[in-house]
């Protein structure tokens, strides 16, 4: 085993010291100072060192967050100073009242000065530090006694396992809410959902539940955080006089915080902050369900005492329930602008935060089915900010005795197109696509977009006031207007030269190749590489489109997925109809690939990786990449040893510092015009 030397344990402590200002710095401020590519190297030299000298790593080192081996089972421990509930209050009048006894419990006439914060939906716990060193963690249980769950709270980054500064006191112990922030929420469940696994109904109680993994592996996983709320037990050194001082110290020891917190005079300044918050609750990154006051001097606290089950000195102010209780009267089917299929269902109204809701998301049929949600069944209904409301789960005690399971339908219910199932998805979908009403809209912007058929003069707003006048029902009636002008003159905001404009890019477009063509009809897991592939590999639509599964598998990169979704639309009657249609239109050569010297072989970078980097002056982001590709070449969006090439415009940044690093060759915008274009 290798000895280390001083130089070496200065290393160690050197990087520990920087990781640990990073993750404070990430993960309690969100406000990183060095970007992920650097954090991880000094990760890795961290892990190298200790790797080479084993004897030096420490239980608190940033490496050991998930260091230790799965549980059996929670084992219990008892609270020093027991963690009580908050008395609840839902009106103004409340808050009056509690101002009325605490001011009457001190004697005092003067408006009383209050701590006041979010109170987040968490799951609450003690933290308890010895000489500034984390030593256990405790759930809040019955308030008396909870579960240590010390081996899982090590993995949550924004807890330090050392406190900074100096002048800790011999114990302390902090309490605060652990809570799942809501985007990293969100994309836990979305993820759940893609992989065919549970999801969670709230951030509370995936919070919860992930906090109770007895492998802390899965806890890490979960991206929890944590914020401060009070103290419990404090032993030598001397302690702040009040709650805000306490704050104030806690921020030094690199103890999440919450920001929104503050300090407010007399009942005036809670309501003020109740508002206040109110305003901003939808945006705020976790969930909370009110707010929290608390006397801020520490002896007035002493002062007051506790009740049986908790302290006089504080309340929590609730807002209007986000989830309440209704019935489903009916499950209807919303056919979304990319065909998806997702079940509704149609609720008696009820109010939810101050919203009349009638409508909530089943999200797709899988969910619908795991929640067995029914016609007639009683619900639990949550809304969460601006998201539509959704069906958390229903009340079995309370179903009726006859209900019917909801059967997805096989057709589309708004054009009959059949309904598929693309592979690896949990979403089903209309085959309607071209001609699906539902789906009309986004598949004609779609095909006027600039990557695509490039129509110019042709917006969304005139796409969406043109079919809704009868003008277009379908993109093969994007070649009739044509033979409209006096028509479209007479629409709003339509003169001469628009007019022109647009009649002039429908006919442009009529000179789009296969590859174009086909990106554009919108077909499902055909985007532009793909598309290019394709023109290629089959020369002629007539080629691609009588393919069968194992033909379409030998173009490049299209596997089973792919070849499947074109076979979904070359089968579907109603899109056959619409390519007949296209078929008619005069002077169109989007059937074949464009007869090029590239075509017939003449592909210089065939198989190179380029990277683009930095702003481009002559040419777009998407024409330079268009002509790599033209030219085989693969675009990647980072350097690696396996770059052949960059393309390096003004301003380029890292991506230039690694390519020169790598000796990778590279050649500025005009070198690159003067070689390629």
């Amino acid at each position: 085993m290798n000895n280390p030397t001083p130089t070496h344990l200065k290393q160690i402590n050197t990087l520990r010291s920087e990781i640990q200002q990073h993750n404070y710095s990430y993960h309690v401020l969100d406000d990183p100072t060095i970007a992920d590519v650097e954090y991880d190297k000094l990760f890795k030299q961290l892990l190298e060192l200790e790797k080479q000298f084993p004897d030096l790593i420490t239980p608190d080192s940033p490496t050991q967050r998930v260091g230790a081996t799965p549980l059996d089972g929670f084992i219990k421990c008892a609270h020093k100073e027991p963690m009580l509930s908050l008395e609840n209050g839902f009106s103004d009048n409340e808050l009056e009242e509690f101002d009325r006894r605490v001011r009457e419990g001190l004697a005092s006439t003067k408006d009383v000065v209050y701590a006041v914060e979010p109170k987040l939906d968490g799951v609450a716990v003690s933290l308890v530090y010895e000489s500034g060193k984390l030593v256990r963690a405790v759930t809040r249980g019955d308030g008396r006694v909870g579960e240590d769950v010390t081996v899982g709270v090590r993995t949550i980054n924004s807890v330090p396992l050392n406190l900074f500064g100096s002048n800790h006191p011999q114990l302390v112990e902090i309490r605060g809410e652990i809570f799942f922030p809501l985007k990293e929420f969100n994309i836990f469940n979305e993820n759940a959902l893609a992989n065919g696994e549970k999801t969670f109904a709230n951030p509370r109680n995936a919070a919860a539940g992930s906090l109770r993994q007895l492998d802390p592996k899965i806890t890490a996983k979960r991206a929890l955080k944590f914020y401060f709320h009070s103290l419990g037990e404090w032993i030598g050194e001397a302690k702040p006089q009040s709650h805000s001082l306490l704050t104030n110290l806690l921020k030094e020891w690199r103890i999440p915080v919450c920001q929104e917190g503050a300090v407010v005079v007399g009942v005036a300044g809670c309501l003020a902050y109740y508002k206040k918050l109110e305003a901003k609750r939808d945006g705020l990154p976790y969930e909370i369900d009110g707010v929290v006051y608390k006397v801020d001097n520490f002896s007035d606290r002493q002062k007051l005492g506790f009740v049986a089950r908790a302290p006089r000195w504080a309340m929590a102010h609730k807002y209007a329930a986000r989830e309440v209780t209704t019935t489903v009267s009916a499950i209807d089917i919303q056919v979304g602008r990319t065909g998806a299929l997702t079940p509704v269902a149609r609720l008696v109204p009820v109010n939810v935060g101050g919203v009349m809701v009638t409508n909530a998301t089943l999200h797709n049929f899988q969910e619908l089915a795991r929640k067995e949600v029914r016609v007639g069944d009683w619900v639990m209904v949550r809304r969460a900010g601006d998201v539509i409301p959704e069906v958390v789960r229903i009340i079995r005690e309370k179903r009726p005795r006859v209900t019917k399971e909801f059967i997805p339908p096989t057709t589309c219910p708004v054009c009959d197109a059949a309904v598929v199932w693309p592979q690896g998805e949990v979403v089903a979908r209309c085959s309607g696509g071209l001609s699906c009403p539902a789906q009309r809209l986004g598949a004609i912007k779609h095909f006027v977009a600039r990557r695509a058929m490039d129509i110019d003069g042709l917006g969304d707003k005139l796409v969406a006031s043109l079919l809704e006048k009868g003008f277009i029902s379908s993109i093969a009636d994007l070649y009739s207007l044509v033979e409209k002008k006096a028509e479209l003159l007479k629409m709003e905001r339509m003169g001469e030269k628009s007019v022109d404009n647009l009649l002039a890019g429908i006919n442009a477009s009529r000179k789009r190749d296969l590859s174009h063509f086909l990106f554009a009809l919108g077909i499902k897991e055909v985007g532009e590489t793909t598309a290019r592939n394709l023109a290629r590999h089959f020369k002629t639509w007539e080629r691609l489109s009588q393919a069968d599964q194992e033909a379409l598998q030998g173009a490049a990169d299209v596997g089973s997925v792919v070849a499947e979704s074109l076979l979904n639309f070359f089968r579907e009657p109603h899109n056959q109809e619409v390519i007949s249609q296209l078929q008619l239109i005069e002077d169109s050569n989007w059937w074949q690939v464009e007869e090029s010297a590239t075509t017939h072989g003449a592909r210089p970078l065939e198989g190179v990786t380029v990277v683009l980097t930095g702003t481009l002056e002559k040419l777009t982001r998407q024409q330079a990449k268009a002509r790599l590709e033209s030219l085989g070449a693969k675009v990647s969006g980072s350097v690696s040893k396996r770059t052949g090439l960059v393309v390096a415009g003004e301003k380029a940044g890292s991506k230039l510092k690694k390519a020169q690093e790598l000796g990778v060759n590279v050649l500025d915008e005009a070198g690159f015009i003067d070689k390629y274009l």
